[in-house]
């Protein structure tokens, strides 16, 4: 559970807080219901000699309770851990586990008859200071070790030894005063600090040996206890039959009820429904405890232990097949940025080859987390050249140190620094940023790239561009494998990309602070790249620090050429199409802009400017003009072959995935001191193809 808490994701835990309530408790009422109606011909079958009030109790609690480790485990592998319903299932069955716990620590307080009670109360109290100690003392031990192994990638193992230890003596402590630890166990691991090498470390130490070796082991040993044997007749099969129909249905009628007051779709209710009977070790807690303190005999231990693991299996792969089977439907809907609401999650994927790029990375994350009520979940991603085998000739006795290692000691020094810049900007931003390490040779890292995003559902992936700002002021180009793991990204991407180029100079500020304001451009010229580079800076125009203004190009020829546009007849069909493909997207825009200007603009909120060029030297012109204007340019990548705004701009083009205007404002040539985000908007699989061999022609 300590491991649970520290892997829990808290914010997220927080903003699902009422509908996670609202299905853990409809399923568990009903399940309640459902157990209530069958506790008196159960006590009857196994009869039993406990308290009838205590047995209809446990007998609730174990079929309404939900195992969050096993729902986190199976949400994970089937990669539902990211999706809504993924994450309303495991937030549900957290407050299941720990409601219950909560019940049996109440129940075995007050099981204890006169002056008992008192004892167990000042129990209780002492170790509740207990708990709030070792928090404070987790917090400054936590920030003491991060300082002391700066050089480090890892805690040494004496000191993740000292944590797990202060950890095991506080368990033992809270189980001697009479109660159950693992609820202290799991508060411990959400209370400690995440940010840090700390966290880092502790995650990485105990998840092999938690998830291959301990729950196994602990699984197994409460199975060989168990007689199955002892279920010999109709009767016990009766029983089993009746808790897991009771389980099953009592769960599947309270989460759907809880569904339909949400309004989630049904298919969606019933995955989490069914991921809702999941049992795990709280239930098997259940049943040992009252074992040990209601006396039950082998046979009723061996029956509820049975009907427990009979629950999970049937579970597990009815999931398993309807995920699979609708793998359509539960796998994240792409939904480009001009089409979701503002206030909703933003999940995003930031890549960075190496420090440098980090600075400007967590910058642009700082300005996306607008504010509580517009969340953003952030991921950086580190990508690393897998070099080729250069020496596999050698003999064993002839390697290298180097030639010994694995995934994990490769990116060097590089690493150290990333780790030590994103911890900075966690503890001075409060903004939780979750470090990923993508280790492959380039003609393959696109392939990671696009498979990390699917699996964390990112709405868009911002990379950096292959060439970097020199101090006189020029690009300077890097690796080409960079710039071809960008061509393949913007190719292949599940989901809108964003191509970002750092042109900010040493010791101007890129994170938007309580002493700076950012000013940013986003530069409209129509078409549904603009359209996703607009609406992705209305985020960042949102940010308290952040003055945003949109500055839209207009051309007076094509005003002029909306009013005879028949003279497109003369022009052949071709033009007929371009002009009609032309006239779809200014409705779009049109009708973009027009809600954009209602909401933000009329308020205040975000600034507007209209330029009206009439070709590419003029959109030239007015965009060196506002060079030292703004430290962002947010524009996207576009089409805009038959643009009067850009004609003669392809003429100087280096870089053909920035766009026109992009590839123009990338330039060493075109002298301008703020950085640009060029983005491309989520292209369907048909156009991803049409891409690719227009590409290789």
């Amino acid at each position: 559970m300590f491991l649970i808490g520290l892997e829990t994701d808290v914010p997220t835990m927080v903003r699902n807080l009422r509908p996670a309530m609202t299905v853990c408790y409809s399923s568990g009422l009903s399940s309640c219901i459902f157990a209530a109606a069958i506790s008196p011909f159960i006590y009857h079958q196994i009869n039993s000699h406990t308290s009838k009030l205590t047995f209809v109790i446990v007998l609730m609690m174990i079929i309404g309770n939900t195992a969050s480790p096993v729902v986190t485990r199976l949400a994970a592998e089937l990669k539902l851990a990211t999706s809504d319903i993924g994450q309303l299932a495991i937030s549900s069955s957290l407050i299941s586990d720990l409601s219950c716990l909560i019940v049996l620590a109440l129940m075995t307080t007050l099981s204890k008859g006169g002056s008992g009670i008192w004892e167990r109360i000042k129990a209780g109290f002492l170790c509740i200071i207990l708990i709030v100690a070792i928090i404070f003392l987790n917090k400054h031990a936590s920030a003491w070790l991060n300082q002391r192994n700066r050089n480090q990638k890892y805690l040494k193992n004496a000191e993740v030894f000292c944590i797990l230890s202060l950890l095991f003596a506080t368990s033992m402590f809270i189980e001697l005063m009479g109660y159950n630890s693992i609820i202290t166990s799991f508060l411990l691991g959400v209370m400690f600090p995440k940010q840090g090498k700390a966290a880092r470390t502790l995650i990485h130490k105990l998840t092999y040996p938690i998830h291959t070796f301990v729950l196994p082991m602990y699984f197994g040993f409460t199975g060989f206890q168990a007689d199955i044997s002892q279920i010999k007749n109709i009767r016990e099969v009766l029983v089993i039959f009746l808790v897991v129909l009771s389980s099953i249905g009592g769960k599947i009628g309270g989460t759907l009820i809880a569904c339909r007051y949400l309004k989630i779709p049904m298919n969606e209710g019933i995955v989490l429904a069914i991921l809702m009977n999941l049992k795990g070790h709280v239930d098997l807690l259940l049943i040992g405890l009252s074992t040990d303190k209601q006396k039950w005999n082998g046979a009723t231990y061996s029956l509820f232990l049975v009907t427990v693991v009979i629950n999970t299996v049937i579970v597990g792969p009815i999931v398993a097949l309807i995920v699979r089977k609708e793998r359509n439907i539960f796998t994240d809907k792409q939904v480009s940025l001009e089409l979701q609401n503002p206030d909703n999650e933003l999940r995003l994927l930031a890549c960075v080859h190496g420090p440098r790029h980090v600075p400007a990375m967590v910058g642009l994350i700082a300005a996306s987390n607008t504010s509580k009520t517009m969340p953003i979940t952030a991921y950086l991603m580190h990508l690393i050249e897998l070099p080729e085998k250069t020496r596999a000739n050698l003999m064993y006795h002839e390697l290298e140190d180097d030639d010994f290692s694995d995934v994990e000691d490769y990116g060097g020094n590089d690493v150290l620094e990333i780790n030590d810049a994103v911890d900075a900007f966690i503890t001075e931003k409060g903004i939780m940023v979750r470090q990923v390490k993508c280790v492959s040779p380039y003609a393959t890292m696109y392939e990671d790239v696009c498979n990390g995003a699917e699996d964390i559902r990112a709405s868009i992936i911002i990379l950096p561009f292959h060439k970097h700002q020199r101090i006189d002021g020029k690009m300077e180009s890097g690796k080409e494998g960079t710039r071809t793991t960008n061509q393949k990204v913007l190719r292949h991407a599940p989901c809108s990309v964003a191509i970002l180029v750092d042109r900010a100079l040493p010791g101007v500020p890129r994170i938007p602070g309580e002493d700076t304001v950012q000013h940013i451009a986003a530069l409209f010229f129509g078409g549904p790249d603009d359209r996703e580079a607009l609406a992705y800076g209305i985020r960042i125009g949102m940010h308290p620090h952040v003055n945003l203004t949109v500055v839209k190009f207009t051309s007076a020829l094509l005003s002029k050429s909306r009013a005879g546009i028949n003279v497109a007849l003369d022009n052949g069909e071709e033009v007929l199409m371009a002009m009609s493909s032309h006239e779809t997207d200014c409705e779009a825009d049109s009708a973009f802009l027009a809600d954009f200007y209602n909401r933000y603009v009329t308020s205040g909120k975000v600034g507007y400017i209209e330029k009206i060029v009439d070709n590419g030297a003029e959109t030239a012109t007015a965009l060196r003009d506002m060079g030292d204007m703004y430290s962002l340019f947010i524009v996207g990548k576009g089409k805009r072959g038959l643009s009067p705004l850009t004609t003669g701009m392809s003429d100087w083009e280096e870089c053909p995935e920035l766009g026109r205007v992009g590839d123009l404002l990338a330039s060493s040539d075109f002298e301008i001191n703020g950085s640009v985000l060029i983005i491309q908007q989520h292209r369907r699989q048909s156009k991803d193809l049409i891409d690719d061999e227009l590409l290789e022609m």
